[in-house]
């Protein structure tokens, strides 16, 4: 009887072993993620502010422009659209590299909690209906890392989302208020819910990565 238990018991070892080393992985991972991700934003916040403040005092010039009514004036207008700049351009196509950039880490993002789920999906089978499983690290079950890793990626998808409508409509808005709304939206990332640190803290507390 004994030897059956043993036998049994057996082939789990390495597969809770790959697991916790994945799990391990994936929590330093979405750390150096984050971390990225806030240095991109800096930086496009940086970026976004120069639009801003390069339209405000474009739509001035053109208003300017338009009560002055002189000839010279009427001619620049021909010349380029209303609130356009080559400077502004330039800044516009920055900021899109940034989003890009965002993009990129939000995919890999993604691949983090899909590979956490898988993790779980493998507990799963492996246990079935057993409910007594021990926690790979400290106290968490795997579904807590699953949860954890799909909330955290939840935020940052409606992020880039909310991201994508700041890069596309910041530099057409001919409303200064509706600008700085833009700008402010970028720097606070609404979506990014303030428990994401919380949510990152725990599991790099509870895989080690961070002293109990």
């Amino acid at each position: 009887m004994e030897a059956k238990t043993l036998g049994s018991a057996t082939p789990r070892k390495p597969v809770l072993s790959v697991s916790a080393r994945k799990i391990k992985d994936n929590a330093a991972d979405w750390h150096n993620l984050i971390l990225k991700w806030e240095t991109l934003n800096d930086a496009g916040f940086a970026t976004a502010n120069n639009i801003a403040n390069t339209k405000i005092s474009l739509l001035s010039q053109d208003s300017m422009e338009l009560e002055s009514g002189s000839p010279a004036c009427e001619g620049n207008a021909e010349q380029r659209p209303p609130g356009y700049s080559k400077e502004l351009e330039v800044l516009c196509e920055e900021l899109q590299a940034t989003l890009d950039g965002l993009s990129k880490i939000q995919v890999k993002m993604e691949k983090l909690s899909s590979t956490t789920k898988g993790v779980c999906e493998l507990e799963n089978y492996h246990y079935g209906e057993d409910s007594q499983r021990p926690p790979l690290f400290h106290t968490w079950p795997t579904v807590h890392f699953c949860e954890a890793s799909r909330r955290l990626a939840d935020m940052y998808r409606e992020e880039l989302v909310l991201k994508r409508t700041v890069v596309a409509e910041l530099a057409h808005s001919a409303d200064r208020d509706l600008t700085l709304t833009y700008l402010s939206l970028w720097l606070h990332q609404p979506y990014v819910r303030s428990d994401s640190k919380l949510l990152l803290e725990s599991m790099l507390l509870e895989t080690g990565h961070r002293a109990l």
